[in-house]
Formats: structure tokens, sequence, C-alpha cells
């Protein structure tokens, strides 16, 4: 993190330098989890308000300011529960699921970059980290819903490692159509490419094609309405995660919303610029760059639970063939238009 050097030099003031990396190393995995936690809370407070007022009804309203503390009540009414589950299960798997999806979750949080002083680790790969670390939470789906010994759990299950593994291909070759036009895999640098810029205009056509494309597939990574049929309520229950209670489900329930946040933020990142103003109005002014990634990464946020409260639960047979058949073809012709583009230098820059 670059912020660290000031760090760095307070630290040093009274404690020898062998410790000061440790220390650094536990303040910021401190703060992340601190933002995780905050984060996953309010997102689910949003997904209600705006689940409300789609539905012309209030939504929380009582605990706090216009409902702001209901889910802080909700997570302590959580925290307090007896964790319970099944005889058969098996325990050692069962438990550690829930951490495989968590830590895959806050793993990704790190790589992005808020500002451009504000970022964990800068690593020359990003995308392809965030690729390939959010393959790896589906793991601990298969594993909650395997070891919990119960047969609509490993239903949604397995309906999650199909649905995931089939839509990572077309976030995956929607954002290399961005590396095309970038030249670099690491995500300081894709922002700072868009100072003459954002990307969805630099590539005009192929940029807006791939990012509804990305928009559709992230939406389906993350099991999210239309494509929840990794928790079908109507048919399994609560899918793969039926059998947990307390926190192991809320672990579940919190890791959807940030990967949700995951998810936009790598569009902001990749299409809109990160933490760079329109038109650069307010370059000057460094610590406003959070502001406008946390504003473009939410409107992103919005449109997501936006299409959860219109579009009605596709079937899997339509959900395999939206991407096998449609989505998937046509982000490999994208990719080809956009290396023609970037060939023949027919980006739009200013």
């Amino acid at each position: 993190m670059n912020t660290t050097l000031s760090i760095n030099d307070w630290l040093l003031t009274f404690m020898p330098a062998g410790a000061v990396d440790i220390t650094k190393m536990v303040m910021i995995a401190l703060i992340y989890l601190t933002v995780f936690a905050v984060l996953g809370l309010y997102l689910v407070l949003l997904e209600r308000k705006v689940a409300a007022w789609f539905q012309l009804r209030l939504g929380p309203n009582r605990v706090g300011y216009k409902g702001m503390f209901q889910t802080l009540a909700d997570a302590l009414k959580l925290v307090s529960k007896e964790l319970t589950g099944t005889v058969k299960a098996d325990k050692f798997l069962y438990n550690l699921a829930p951490y495989f999806v968590i830590i895959t979750s806050l793993m990704a949080l790190g790589v992005f970059p808020f500002t451009k002083n504000l970022q964990a680790f800068d690593i020359n790969i990003g995308i392809f980290f965030l690729i390939a670390i959010s393959s790896i939470g589906v793991i601990g789906i298969l594993l909650g819903g395997w070891s919990s010994n119960n047969k609509y759990s490993l239903i949604g299950a397995m309906r999650s490692g199909v649905q995931t593994i089939s839509y990572e291909l077309s976030v995956g070759l929607s954002l290399l159509t961005m590396v095309l036009l970038t030249g670099s895999l690491q995500l300081s640098e894709i922002i700072e490419v868009q100072k003459d810029g954002w990307l969805i205009v630099q590539g005009h056509i192929p940029a807006v094609i791939a990012f509804m494309i990305y928009m559709i597939a992230g939406t389906a990574e993350t099991n999210r309405a239309p494509f929840d049929m990794v928790e079908a309520e109507s048919e399994l229950g609560a899918g793969f995660h039926t059998e947990y209670s307390g926190m192991k489900f809320a672990y579940f329930f919190l890791a959807e919303f940030i990967n949700m946040f995951i998810i936009a933020a790598i569009a902001t990142t990749v299409f809109f610029g990160g933490w760079l103003s329109p038109f650069g109005i307010t370059e000057s002014i460094p610590f406003l760059g959070l502001f406008w990634f946390l504003a473009k990464t939410l409107v992103i946020v919005f449109l997501m639970m936006w299409f959860r409260w219109t579009f009605p639960r596709l079937r899997v047979d339509q959900l395999l063939t939206l991407e096998w058949k449609y989505l998937l073809p046509i982000n490999l012709v994208n990719i080809v238009i956009m290396a023609i583009v970037v060939w023949l230098n027919l980006t739009i820059q200013f």
C-alpha cells in the first residue's frame, strides 16, 4: 500500500524495524476485515431498500434513522444464534466451506486501487489474479453442499459449479477484450491509461459489447436473480447453504453481496476509469478519488439490483444456453473486433 510510507515512519518511532512489516500487514488485514463487514451489512440494507422502492413499499424503517441500523441488528441476532447442523455431515469440510467463500472475497478486495495512493497490493497481474481468485470461491459452495449430506444442498452446489464455471468464461473473455486495449494486466496501469478517456469510450462499440456481456455474466457468477438457480427457494430451500445457521449462514450471505461489490468494482476499474473523475474535473483534489470510485461502483451495484427485481428467474437449460450458445460466441467475435480496432488505431481518445 502506497500510504504505508507514512505509516512505516510512524511505526519505526516506537518499535524495531523487524516488527514493522508484520505490524503493517496485521493493520491492513484488520482494516480490510472492517471494510468487509461494514460493506456487506450496508449492501444488504441497500438491497432491501431498492427492493422496497421497486415494489412500492417502505422496506426497513424501524431500527435507527429510516432503518439504517436494521442489518446491524440482524448481524447481532445471527452472532447470538446457535450453530446447528446435520448429524451425518462431514464436520471438517462443513465447517471449512464458509471460510473458502469469505477468504477469496477478502483477497480480491486487497488488489483494488481505490485511489492512486490507497491500494493494499499493486500486482502486475491484477486482472489475472482477480479471475483466478474468483474461481476458488466455488470450491466453498461445492464443499458446503456436499458436506451437508443433504440432497437438496448437493443439487444446489452442483448447479453452482456448472453455472459459475460456465459464466467465468464470459467474464474472463470480456475482461481480456479490454486488456487488448490497455496492454496491461496491472489495475493501476489500466486506470492510468484512462486519463485519455474511459475505456468504454476509447473502445467504443466492442467495449460497450464487452461491458454488457460482463454485466450479464458477472450477475450470473454471483448467483443472483435472474440466475439464482443455485438458491431456487421454491425448489431447493436455500440451496447449498440450507443446513447452515447463525454466522456460518451469514458468511455465505455476506459473501454474495461482497462478490457483487467486487464485480461492480472490476467494471468500474476496467471500463469507467476507477478513481478518475469525469473529464478530470476533480483531478487536483486527490482524496475525491475514493468518492468517484465508490460512486461509480454503487451505480453498477444498483444496476445489478435492478436486474434482480425486474427479470423472472431462468430455467437451468435457458441459463446454460444463454452462455454457451450466445454470450461465448459473441465474446469471441468481439475480441477479434477489438484486436482490429487496436491494430488500426481506431480508438477514441480526448
